[in-house]
This record gives C-alpha cells, sequence and structure tokens, in this order.
C-alpha cells in the first residue's frame, strides 16, 4: 500500500495511506496484525483518513516500516473491535458530542435572529414533549421542571436565555451518559472468561489444548469448582451447575446427557464431558452486556434514596416559584427559582460517584459487581478470612512427602498430583507443582476422578479405590485404618505443616506434608483494617488446630475456628449477622462458597476457585491482601463524597434561589450557575480517593 509518513520520531511513527484507504473492521484487522510483533506497544489505525499511529520500542523502526509495507491493499486482515477500540470509540464520541453542543450554541449568535428564534423553538420542544410525557405518566419530575423554566423563559421572550439553559442541559446530559457507559464497559469487561486453555479428549486421552484451537464438535472436560469455557451439550457424565451468571439463581440446577451448558457457568459438583456447539467469541455470555450500574437490585441503598428524594424535591421547586410570583408580582423572578434544581445535582452525583469509585476500583484489579456491596464494604464492622490461599501464601509448596508400607516416595508425589492436576485449590497446585519440579512427568492411569467438596477426591487407579484428602476424609468419612508406627511418624513429621493423606485400596500410601507460609503483607494489612474501623478478625480453616492457632498467633487474630467443615463456615458467618454484625467474608476455595454465600459481602481472592469467584460480590485480581485496605478507603471516601455533594447542593441553590427570588439575578445566570455548579459536582464525583 502506498503511504506517507506524517511523523516520524523515536518510538512513534504515524503514517497515512489516504482517506478511507482501508475499512472500520480492516483497521481492527491491522491494529490486531501490528500488536502481535512483540516492539509494537501501542497501535491505533483511522479508517477516516486512512492513518495509523504506531508507538513502538526505541531502536526498532525498520521493523516496524517493515509491517507497513507488508499491508497488501487487496488482502487486508479484518478484526472484530476489541476492548480498547470500544473505549476509545466512546472517548472519541463524547469529545465530538461536546464540542458540536459548544460550537453549535456559538455559532447559533452569529445567525439572524428569526433563524436564531426558529432553532431555539426546535430544540425546545424536545424538553417540552419530555415534560408532557412525565405529566401524562402522572409524574412530577425534573423533565417537568426542565420544561417548565424553559417555556416560562421563551414566554418573556428571552431566548438567549432558553438556548443557554437548554445547552448546559445538554452538557450535563452528555456527561452523565459518558461516566455510565464508560462505567459499563470497564464492567462488560469484567465478564471475560480469561480462560487460555482446557482439558480436551483426543484419541481417549485427555490434553491441555489452548481455547483459541478448538473447534465445534469437539470434546472438552469440566472438573467440579471449574468454570464451564464454552456453550455446548453434555456429551457424558452428570454434575450440579451453577448457573446464577445467566439466570440469577443462587441453586445449583442438575445437567446430564443432551442438556444444555453456557459458557461463564460453573461446576459445583461432578465432572462433565462436553459437545462444542458454539466457539467462545460466539457464546451467551459474550453477547450478554450485563448493565450492572442499572440494575435495581444492586443499586446502593443511598442511590435509590437519593433518585426517591431527587424526585420529592421537584415539587417544592414549583412551589417556591408560586409563592415568589405572588409576592412579587414579577415572572422573571419566579422563572429564576424554576431554573433552581435540588434534584439534578443530587440525582445526578449519587450514581456518579458511585459508578466513578467502582470504575477506580476496576483499575486498582478489584471487581465489584453493584453499587450495593460498595456500600455494605464501608459499613461493614466484622471481616472473616479463610486461611489457607487467604491469609496464607497463595503458592504454597510441598516441604516433605513421607511413604508408608513398601511405596516408594516419587510414587506417592506422582498418584497425588495425578488426581490433584484436575481440581483448582492452591494445595493441590502445590502438589503439582512439585511433581513437575521433579519431573515426575505421569499418563492418565486413573479413572474419572470425583472431588468432594472440602474433603478430597476419589479415583480408580490400576483397579484399586485411591482417595487422597484431610485426615477427616481418609479416617472418618473413608475409614482407612492408621496403624501406631504410621501414627508416631504423623505426629513426628506433621508438626507445624499442614497435612494431605493418600491412601489405595484402604491403606495409607502416603502423606504430604504442605507449608503454607502466612503471607508477608497480611499482618500490615490486617492493622490497616482494624484503623479503619473493622472491630472484629475472624479467622476459620478447615486445618487443625495447632496450624489454625499459630497462623492466628502470627496476626494478631484472637478468634479463630478450627476443622470447620463449608457448612459449619456458613453457619459461623449466619451466627454472627444474627449478632447485628456486618459482616465481610473472603475466601479462595471452592469449599468457602456456602459461607460466601451468607455473608453481607463476599471477596474472592485472584488464585481462587471459579465457583468461589461467581459467587462472590467482590473479586480481588491482584495477588495480595493489600486491596482490601484499598477498597474500604474508597468505599468509605465515596460515601464521604456523597454526604459533601449533599450538603454543596442544598447550600449553594439554596442561596440560588434566595438570590433569584429577591431578583439580584436573572435566569440565565441562575441556570449557569446551577448547571456549572452540578457540573463542577460531577467532575468532582468522577474523581474517587483510595487513600
Amino acid at each position: 500500500m502506498n503511504y506517507k509518513i506524517i511523523c516520524d520520531e523515536p518510538g512513534r511513527l504515524r503514517v497515512r495511506m489516504g482517506k478511507y484507504a482501508f475499512t472500520i473492521d480492516q483497521g481492527y484487522g491491522i491494529e490486531a496484525h501490528f500488536m502481535s510483533h512483540e516492539a509494537l506497544i501501542r497501535v491505533e489505525a483511522t479508517s477516516v483518513n486512512g492513518g495509523i499511529l504506531i508507538i513502538y520500542e526505541p531502536n526498532c523502526r525498520a521493523e516496524m516500516i517493515a509491517l507497513i509495507e507488508d499491508l497488501d491493499r487487496h488482502n487486508l486482515p479484518t478484526s472484530k473491535a476489541l476492548d480498547i477500540n470500544y473505549k476509545r470509540e466512546l472517548d472519541d464520541s463524547f469529545t465530538r458530542a461536546l464540542a458540536y453542543r459548544i460550537c453549535g450554541y456559538y455559532v447559533k449568535k452569529l445567525l439572524p435572529l428569526p433563524i436564531r428564534i426558529s432553532l431555539t423553538l426546535l430544540e425546545a420542544i424536545r424538553f417540552w414533549k419530555r415534560g408532557i410525557v412525565a405529566l401524562k405518566n402522572k409524574k412530577l419530575n425534573v423533565d417537568v421542571l426542565d420544561a417548565s423554566a424553559i417555556f416560562a423563559t421563551v414566554v418573556q421572550g428571552h431566548y438567549r436565555a432558553a438556548s443557554s439553559i437548554m445547552t448546559l442541559l445538554r452538557i450535563s446530559e452528555l456527561l452523565e451518559d459518558y461516566t455510565k457507559k464508560k462505567a459499563r464497559q470497564t464492567l462488560t469487561e469484567s465478564l471475560a472468561l480469561n480462560i487460555d486453555c482446557v482439558w480436551t479428549m483426543q484419541n481417549g486421552e485427555p490434553i491441555y489444548t489452548p481455547l483459541s484451537q478448538i473447534k465445534v464438535g469437539d470434546i472438552v472436560q469440566v472438573y467440579a469448582g471449574t468454570i464451564i469455557p464454552i456453550d455446548g451439550e453434555v456429551f457424558s457424565g452428570e454434575a450440579l451447575v451453577n448457573e446464577a451468571s445467566m439466570t440469577g439463581e443462587p441453586h445449583g440446577v442438575r445437567r446430564s446427557l443432551g442438556d444444555s451448558v453456557f459458557a461463564g457457568t460453573v461446576v459445583e459438583e461432578g465432572n462433565l464431558e462436553l459437545k462444542v456447539r458454539t466457539l467462545a467469541e460466539n457464546s451467551r455470555i459474550s453477547n450478554i452486556v450485563s448493565l450492572i450500574d442499572n440494575s435495581e437490585n444492586l443499586k446502593a441503598s443511598i442511590q435509590g434514596k437519593a433518585e426517591s428524594l431527587a424526585d420529592k424535591i421537584v415539587p417544592f421547586s414549583f412551589i417556591a416559584s408560586a409563592l415568589t410570583l405572588l409576592l412579587t408580582r414579577d415572572i422573571t423572578r419566579a422563572t429564576t427559582v424554576l431554573t433552581v434544581d435540588y434534584s439534578c445535582a443530587i440525582k445526578l452525583t449519587t450514581p456518579i460517584s458511585i459508578i466513578s469509585a467502582m470504575q477506580v476500583a476496576a483499575k486498582q484489579q478489584i471487581l465489584i459487581k453493584g453499587g450495593r456491596f460498595l456500600e455494605d464494604f464501608a459499613n461493614a464492622d466484622t471481616m472473616v478470612f479463610d486461611k489457607t490461599g487467604t491469609l496464607t501464601d497463595a503458592c504454597p509448596h510441598v516441604a516433605k512427602v513421607i511413604p508408608f508400607g513398601r511405596r516408594k516416595r516419587e510414587t506417592v508425589l506422582k498418584m497425588a498430583a495425578c488426581l490433584e492436576e484436575h481440581f483448582p485449590h492452591s494445595v493441590a497446585k502445590a502438589v503439582v507443582r512439585r511433581a513437575e519440579i521433579e519431573k515426575l512427568n505421569h499418563r492418565e492411569e486413573h479413572a474419572e476422578p470425583e472431588y468432594i467438596v472440602a474433603h478430597g477426591i476419589s479415583s480408580k487407579f490400576k483397579d484399586k479405590l485411591v482417595l487422597i484428602g484431610s485426615w477427616h476424609f481418609i479416617t472418618e468419612d473413608e475409614g482407612v485404618e492408621i496403624t501406631d508406627e504410621q501414627m508416631e511418624i504423623i505426629k513426628a513429621e506433621a508438626e507445624g505443616y499442614s497435612t494431605i493423606y493418600l491412601a489405595v485400596d484402604g491403606k495409607l500410601a502416603g502423606m504430604l506434608c504442605i507449608d503454607d507460609p502466612v503471607r508477608a503483607e497480611a499482618r500490615e494489612v490486617l492493622d490497616k483494617l482494624r484503623d479503619s474501623g473493622i472491630e472484629n478478625i475472624v479467622m476459620i480453616t478447615g486445618d487443625s488446630v495447632p496450624a489454625a492457632k499459630a497462623v492466628s498467633e502470627e496476626l494478631g487474630i484472637t478468634e479463630y475456628y478450627a476443622g470447620v467443615l463449608p457448612e459449619g463456615k456458613a453457619d459461623i458467618i449466619r451466627r454472627l449477622r444474627d449478632e447485628g454484625r456486618t459482616v465481610i467474608m473472603v475466601g479462595d476455595g471452592v469449599n468457602d462458597s456456602p459461607a460466601l454465600a451468607q455473608a453481607n459481602v463476599s471477596v474472592a481472592m485472584m488464585d481462587g476457585s471459579d465457583i468461589a469467584k461467581e459467587v462472590a460480590d467482590i473479586s480481588l485480581m491482584a495477588e495480595n491482601l493489600d486491596g482490601l485496605v484499598t477498597l474500604r478507603n474508597l468505599s468509605k471516601n465515596v460515601f464521604k463524597q456523597i454526604k459533601h455533594n449533599y450538603n454543596a447542593t442544598v447550600s449553594f441553590n439554596t442561596a440560588l434561589l434566595l438570590l433569584g427570588a429577591g431578583g439580584l439575578i436573572r435566569p440565565t445566570l441562575s441556570a449557569a450557575l446551577h448547571n456549572a455548579s452540578t457540573m463542577m459536582l460531577c467532575a468532582m464525583s468522577m474523581r474517587q480517593n483510595i487513600r
């Protein structure tokens, strides 16, 4: 393709190929093609003028020029818009619309008077229609107030004032719409499944396959506690599937042969083989735009109160205007009072504050599913933590592998890794990682494993029953006998470690000691949370009492519960709430999901299981606990901001009302000051503090 270099600086290159040299989709394709080069930092292709902006690593100009020259006008790549494209288009659209409104206002002043009046009246019709619709629906709201103020101004022949009022109102609408769309885009991005590889059946064996290579008709394996990556139908197996992301229903649904399942749902119990029906980019979850900021059941209660209060205030504006007209006999003063609207700022700044806080949280790698959870997080007085993978390191490691009987250490570790590799838990990952480090590669020789939540795994290995899991699971649930000699070894070796046990054919085959150190930042985070007003910090774990005691003493936690099963964790959360506490639960595992569901606010860790993230109201996408402090500060600050906005709105608009009623300011100035103050408060609401 022919091109002209417009800008050529170190690390920055801008070329132009001519107007409409490529289409919008081809522009996206060019961007995707260029981004495959490791030296490229950012690229923007604009179809309107055929321009390409390239930001690249130093000393790589020749490679960038080569990429440009490789483009073939008759065979340009095409692609769909990426999230970054949508963001850029949204920003550009807002900038153009804002410039259009401002330029239009000043250009209109240069036109002859009759044309100015006609254009003003045409624009006013839009506002009057909205006011009439509201009245027809028996609502006396902001639309009626705006329509009345514009009508009164026009009746008096103040067309310039009417035009100014409408321009300010349109700019306010643009700002609100832009802010909400930005928040919606951020939240929509959070729906992405972020799955790179899946287990597929190929020639009778499970193979770890990149999702991008999956084809319609392939067979994909999904295990308990993991997210379903594609839309498909059950080819074999039976499982309980949590479909809350699709239906909002929190209870699992039984799915078996021939049933449809959808990407984004989570297998709670059981295992499935799925026949791929739709590729990931066309799955149902990819076609859902979840307008979280508009969902009534996810709005913060203060947002609902603000919206209700805003509409209730409107009649008082009419009463104040009528009283002014009655006492002063001056329609201009009465009109000035009409332009003062308490409800506008209250109604706009509250949701903008909350949505902006959610955006700031997203930038800090914290996903919040609704404003209600932000509010509850700010008001909470109790925080409950799971231990393993939450307060302790997300990457524990196997410190010891102790075989029993005649089994070799390597055999015990290999069998344990073979079972654990299918399940998303930090301890399971530690076992698999240890086997990889020791290069103990293995073939799949066991039957389909069954994951028993918070207990362990059961499978068949060469026709023998193989079990791996907790002491409770091995000894109490499955009745594996432990000899006195084995008991002595366990007591001597397990001190200070978390332990899991391997049993084969009813006999103890080995023990794995897991070193589960406390997170480096945990003590500091807990201290900061206490300083922020969290009065009670509680730890719950299924681990042994000695392990729980050691961690709680190291972190200064005075209230802890050890050896607790999943249903027991949920019971503790319920009891705390019954005591009148507002509870935040932080966890990472499948076994934490019942407790997460019972808390006022639930938080899932980055390395947590898919079901924990599905159930949780908030997800930390960073690898540490610092996000809890950030979110606590952010949530408290946003509600301080809302209170400040309310006080500022009442004070400033009351002053405007008194000045207008006293004839000291006219409608145009009143409207300008009112709308300027509203936009200023909106702008302030968009800047949230995380300190």
